[in-house]
């Protein structure tokens, strides 16, 4: 077994490295990768940079390359729910492209032929975080997020994604995370910690509030493997 970590940014793998404490860093199409052993377990640790496009080769090069699998992916969001605020915890069961739109062939939102609107995360693991969160004391939500190449920082747009597609969160990598991992049969696991709202104040309190949402997220993630390792 290989569990490949991954979060978009450098933030949201900072702390999961530092509670790894020795790896190799090994330079591969465009990015760096760092492997580790963690309990016995080979880990692959990336961050992929923001957006779909660099998700999904970071996604592809950690299974294909790095020969992970199982993927899980540690990182920040914008909530959509009235339910969640900044630091909450949630955990994605399906996973939908928000800016995807081929409405103008009469296809919903999302969608591409031969596709799906949304793909479903591993259900196992979803179990597991169940058990971690209850370990550490924390409620964790389950939810659908929605996956976009936008900043959201719209009332108006936040609303449109919640309503279209019944997301709970979004942000701009779990989606096309999750079409590799569904494509590659590897059994992944997305879960986001609360950073902003995205409402018109989103820029301010993403700044403020990423470096302990990050850790939040990389905290819970960590003892995830922990679980799957024992």
């Amino acid at each position: 077994m290989k569990i490949a970590i991954m979060g978009a940014m450098p933030e949201e793998i900072a702390p999961i490295l530092e509670k790894v404490g020795s790896y190799k860093t090994v330079e591969y199409a465009g990015n760096r990768y760092y492997e580790a052993t963690y309990r016995g377990v080979r880990l692959v640790i990336a961050y992929s940079k923001i957006g779909k496009v660099f998700s999904t080769l970071t996604a592809t090069t950690m299974i294909e390359h790095f020969r992970a699998t199982k993927l899980l992916f540690s990182g920040v969001a914008g909530a959509i729910s009235p339910t969640l605020k900044v630091g909450d915890l949630i955990v994605a069961t399906k996973l939908t492209q928000h800016d995807l739109d081929i409405t103008a062939f009469g296809h919903p939102y999302g969608y591409v032929p031969e596709g799906a609107v949304f793909v479903e995360t591993d259900k196992e693991m979803i179990e597991i975080s169940k058990e971690v969160a209850a370990s550490m004391g924390k409620s964790v939500q389950e939810g659908i997020i929605a996956t976009g190449d936008q900043f959201v920082a719209d009332e108006k747009r936040k609303n449109w994604i919640g309503t279209t597609f019944g997301a709970d969160a979004l942000e701009m990598e779990g989606g096309s995370v999750a079409v590799v991992c569904d494509a590659l049969n590897i059994p992944f696991f997305i879960l986001r910690s609360i950073s902003d709202a995205a409402d018109m104040d989103a820029s301010f309190s993403f700044d403020t509030f990423l470096e302990t949402s990050a850790k939040e997220s990389a905290e819970f993630v960590m003892k995830m493997v922990d679980r799957i390792v024992e």
